[in-house]
């Protein structure tokens, strides 16, 4: 297992990338503009209406931002978890570790696969 936990490794660490980046830049914005902005009446929360996020999801190019948005911080926050377990003392037992967190983040991955096409 942890041969193939190497082989996966630049893969891995693609989507570890990428969900850092949609957790560190993108979420936080779209909580301040969701969660402050909008209801203390800064911003207008017309385009916030379900119409409007509805006709945006259901596009193609809306629904790989919600795939990247719900599949991408998995990944990030499986492999910070399999490295904090690593930095424990958890060597002898990386692969199995490492394997379980990663497919937990694919079936999260399938699962926010199956909920884009479902829009």
């Amino acid at each position: 297992m942890r041969t193939l936990m190497l082989k996966l490794e630049p893969i891995i660490w693609g989507l570890f990338g990428g969900g850092m980046f949609i957790g560190a830049l993108v979420l936080p914005a779209w909580l301040l503009v969701v969660g402050v902005l909008a209801p203390t009446g800064i911003i207008s929360a017309t385009p916030l209406d379900f119409d409007h996020i509805y006709g945006l999801a259901s596009h193609p190019i809306g629904r790989l931002v919600f795939l990247a948005a719900a599949a991408l911080p998995l990944w990030a926050g499986a492999h910070q978890l399999r490295h904090i377990f690593l930095d424990f003392g958890g060597l002898s037992r990386d692969g199995l570790v490492g394997g379980v967190l990663y497919a937990i983040a694919l079936v999260g991955s399938v699962l926010a696969v199956v909920a884009a096409v479902n829009l």
